[in-house]
């Protein structure tokens, strides 16, 4: 039953609040999570052959809760249990924390439950219950900016969720059902106006979910904040905001008759381009990549909403693989903090050197992410622009400037800095890194080099869509990456690493009250422009 992938979690995350003072509890829970991660492998290969269903109290059709796993979904569970066990191995000596292990499961089975879900009111109180865990999680340290970050993260999920809320009565009043097939299925029905507000009201929820311009402030201070640890900024990073774009997927089918593509593509690109002139403005090793996220959620947005069968296949490639150089450099980040007491990527050097294995990781995420050749990301930006304009290839290619700046300037801590530093002082302080962090820190970059070698095979292996890849149009890919490449050095060198604008947009900051009115803002701008369509 789908049910058992919701409570098998949830019961792990109940022992180990029981045991986890014991390593050996926590050994079981990884293996557990192991388990749990075989047996989604399995429901992906049932559903290769056909939707999987399950109606929990034996109510049939509309009536009950239905779990439904298709091909998406079940993609998306085997990569939620993949990401969770790479973070567990991650904690394994971190926390004794019963707090830490019962909520970190309590996370991946509701998020698997919205994975799975199909009634609308259940999503909310899934999302919502998720948002507090996560909150606390945050929170976790209980030092004075992650408490104001969790709570800022709180608020605005539960001002935004009641958008949903009021969407989800709206489309009830409508269709008198709550179970997304068959209120795609009423929907199609009626007059496109009536359908305007509660797709509205649905979509603000989810543009904030998925961290969309202007509803993008929440995400680096949740992703970011110095009490949360990094397993936790991976997993909300790598997979958490994931799945946002999951519902908008899937909603997108509720509102067939609804096609504002065009307003989305706009929005991503404002997005993609937003979210790398704040990362390249940051010196703090972990929100540097809390803002590329937001850049790459806009590539992926715009990769979802052109009417091309090779950019779709290409950004739902982008989403698995970001989830996996996204985490990785999370990790990264995280060990890169601990072992030099600092985020501020100004006083961290040598990386490489003093720990050869984790800079090596760090070389290939960022490889990855930027859409080096042979890497995972080169693949799905070579699908998603294979069917774009000259307007849109030129604003990804923009994006991917951008994003390689970013990392450019990330990877200077891999560097020795000889300004700066003598030989003396970069050998002491070396500190050991566990080995359970190595190789949770492995795991997601061996699939950032496969992910590239065998994209092709990947593809059509998750999505069962069969694609080609061009050896000229790769490596006419590839020649734009070494030009941005050569362009992005020059460009951060001779004006990005000595303007003061940079340190002028770091500090911006945007309130509670300023974030309020950015909803609004984005509620108003999706009304009118789905009203004018549908008009």
């Amino acid at each position: 039953m789908l049910s058992y992938f919701v409570i098998a979690p949830i019961l792990t995350a109940i022992f180990l609040y029981v045991f986890s003072t014991a390593k050996a509890a926590r050994m079981i829970a990884i293996a557990a999570q192991a388990v749990l991660a075989g047996f989604a492998a399995h429901l992906f290969y049932l559903c290769k052959e056909g939707e999987r269903i399950t109606n929990i109290g034996d109510f049939e059709g509309v009536l009950g809760i239905t779990l439904r796993a298709d091909t998406l979904t079940s993609v998306f569970i085997v990569l939620t249990a993949f990401i969770f066990f790479v973070a567990a191995v991650y904690s394994f000596n971190d926390n004794n924390d019963k707090l830490f292990w019962l909520l970190l499961f309590i996370w991946e089975g509701l998020l698997i439950g919205v994975f799975l879900s199909r009634d609308l009111f259940n999503i909310f109180v899934l999302i919502e219950v998720a948002t507090v865990v996560v909150s606390i999680l945050i929170m976790f340290n209980r030092d004075r900016r992650s408490m104001y970050d969790g709570m800022f993260n709180l608020m605005v999920s539960i001002v935004v969720m009641q958008f949903y809320l009021f969407g989800t009565g709206y489309i009830y009043k409508l269709t008198g059902v709550l179970d997304m097939e068959a209120a795609a299925s009423a929907l199609s029905t009626l007059d496109k106006s009536s359908l305007v507000l509660p797709y509205a009201l649905i979509m603000t929820a989810i543009g904030l979910k998925c961290a969309m311009a202007p509803l993008f402030s929440w995400l680096p201070k949740a992703h970011g904040t110095p009490g949360a640890p990094a397993a936790v900024s991976a997993l909300l990073s790598g997979l958490h905001v994931k799945s946002g774009i999951y519902l908008f997927m899937r909603f997108q089918t509720i509102f067939q008759g609804i096609d504002v593509s065009g307003f989305f593509i706009v929005i991503g690109i404002i997005t993609g381009v937003s979210g790398f002139i704040f990362a390249i403005s940051q010196t703090d090793i972990k929100l540097i990549p809390a803002y590329s996220t937001i850049s790459q959620i806009g590539m992926i947005m715009v990769a979802l909403n052109i009417d091309d069968a090779y950019s779709y296949t290409g950004g739902l490639y982008h989403v698995i693989n970001h989830a996996f150089f996204k985490s990785a450099l999370f990790l990264i980040s995280g060990v890169i903090a601990q072992v030099y007491a600092t985020r501020n990527i100004n006083e961290i050097r040598g990386v490489l050197r003093k720990y050869p294995l984790v800079g090596t990781a760090a070389i290939i995420a960022i490889l990855g992410i930027t859409g080096a050749p042979l890497l995972n990301g080169s693949i799905s930006k070579y699908f998603i622009m294979s069917g774009t304009n000259w307007q849109i290839t030129a604003a990804i290619i923009l994006i991917n400037l951008g994003t390689i700046i970013t990392f450019i300037k990330y990877s200077r801590i891999l560097f020795r800095d000889k300004k700066r530093e003598n030989e003396s002082e970069e050998s002491k302080n070396i500190e050991n890194i566990e080995k359970n962090k190595q190789a949770a820190i492995l795991i997601p970059c061996t699939f950032c080099f496969i992910g590239g070698i065998f994209g092709e095979q990947f593809i059509e292996f998750l999505f069962n869509i069969n694609v080609s890849l061009d050896a000229a149009g790769y490596l006419e890919k590839a020649a734009i990456f070494a030009g941005s490449g050569a362009a992005g050095y020059f460009i951060f060198k001779y004006y990005v690493n000595k303007s003061a604008l940079f340190k002028r947009i770091r500090e911006i900051d945007l309130s509670f009250r300023a974030m309020c009115v950015s909803i609004g803002s984005f509620f108003a701008a999706i009304l009118i422009t789905t009203g004018l369509i549908a008009g």
